[in-house]
């Protein structure tokens, strides 16, 4: 269906709501893009000294340095030029930059007023797509109300009431995935998932597309994550109903287990996911960014013509891995001997560590008699009652910068899409 021609020629503008993490980055990104040729940045209020304190913020940044030199190096001089103070108005690297110190709800904010049909929420207050739009506390729908024609919530969602089900205009994209199923006629809110499910999506997803290694029994993962700000720099009391009192120690001494919900997520992008018993845990250890998927994967391994096990080996894999990435600039493929700062910023859902990864082949025995269902009759007309299955365990593993280079790009790889098949 054509776009409407006013929506054609229409400049596009671009709303973020929150300048948290992901949300000063995803403004990095679309300013060093320069799709949208104008953002609209609702931070809801007063921030220290005013429009000089945003524009520091915005250009300084611990992990990856200062803007300018980011985008185009080390000669680079400063690119943020305020232009309005009292209206929040600044340019940065020549994109027009509002900045909205006014409204926390989302369906207050004036998006319609400033063109935004796209919206990137970046709050992670706002996580159920069940909440009414004008729901007191705000909601993720409000935004839609302030005029958005679209927006993507920069992390999965979460449905409180467990006996909802997930709305009908609600969908999770990963680009490079299934970002093409997106119905502009039909979806209105969409999550962009994790940075830890973008990263094991694109681990997986070249293994199930290979017939070799698509006979996946189980899998677990678990990844060795950098902090991230829901954690405490220093040991403090829990929230009251707070169950996982980890977090609220110290992110500067310690490896702290906890949970993650990529595994669970995995099966909203992709669902052949869901008949593979998958697991999956997180270990935050004392890095500002870089983390590591570990992937641990039982294959069925297929016989061959003279009843042979077939061999799926680390080479097996690892070839798969460097085809995916010949075709696929989403997916890297390293044989070097990489740290984790060597990655920082690495343009990629996903780089394989193709040195470290491994395989070992076995044969399990079945007693037939143990499984449920089998007629006595051909238990009893069977000489061999127990057949030996080959099966191949491999370990796999994966770094993506779970802050810019592999969740924020992707993401933004997203939006520009989703804007260009707005209706």
């Amino acid at each position: 269906m054509a776009k409407n021609q006013a929506f054609e020629n229409k400049a596009p503008v671009l709303g973020i709501n929150s300048l948290g993490r992901i949300g000063k980055l995803t403004l990095w990104h679309h300013v060093g893009r320069k799709y949208f040729k104008e953002i609209v940045i609702n931070q809801g209020r007063d921030v220290g000294m005013g429009m000089e304190t945003i524009a520091r913020l915005i250009e300084t940044d611990a992990t990856y340095g200062l803007l300018h030199r980011f985008l185009y190096g080390y000669k680079a001089q400063p690119c943020i030029q305020i232009t309005d103070d009292k209206n929040g108005k600044m340019l940065i690297d020549g994109v027009p930059v509002t900045v909205l110190r006014e409204q926390r709800n989302p369906m207050n904010i004036p998006w319609r007023q400033y063109g935004a049909d796209i919206v990137v929420d970046c709050s992670g207050s706002f996580k159920d797509p069940t909440v009414l739009a004008d729901d007191n506390k705000g909601s993720i729908r409000g935004h839609l109300n302030g005029g958005a024609k679209l927006v993507i919530h920069s992390a999965p969602f979460k449905i409180k009431n467990k006996a909802l089900s997930t709305p009908d205009d609600t969908v999770t994209l990963i680009y490079g995935i299934n970002h093409t199923v997106f119905n502009p006629k039909k979806h209105l809110l969409v999550s962009a998932a994790s940075c830890t499910t973008t990263g094991l999506a694109h681990m997986v997803k070249p293994l199930l597309d290979n017939e070799e290694t698509s006979t996946i029994l189980t899998a677990s993962m678990s990844t060795i994550h950098a902090v991230t700000n829901t954690q405490s720099v220093l040991d403090k009391l829990p929230k009251a109903g707070e169950k996982d009192i980890r977090k609220t120690r110290s992110i500067l001494n310690n490896i702290i287990l906890t949970s993650t919900g990529a595994a669970k997520a995995l099966v909203e992008v992709i669902p052949e996911v869901k008949n593979i018993g998958f697991m999956g845990d997180s270990i935050r250890v004392p890095t500002n960014t870089l983390s590591l998927i570990v992937l641990n994967m039982t294959f069925q391994a297929k016989r061959n013509s003279k009843g042979e096990a077939a061999n799926i080996d680390t080479k097996t894999l690892n070839d798969i891995y460097a085809k995916t990435a010949q075709n696929n600039p989403l997916v890297r493929f390293s044989m070097h001997q990489n740290v984790s700062t060597d990655l920082i910023g690495e343009d990629a859902a996903i780089i394989i560590e193709g040195q470290f990864n491994h395989t070992r082949t076995a044969f399990i025995p079945v007693d037939l008699s143990q499984i449920p269902n089998v007629p006595a009759d051909i238990l009893a007309n069977i000489g061999e009652k127990t057949l030996q299955l080959p099966v191949v365990h491999a370990k796999l593993f994966g770094w993506y910068d779970n802050e810019y280079g592999s969740y924020t790009n992707r993401m933004g790889d997203l939006t520009v899409y989703l804007h260009k098949n707005l209706l």
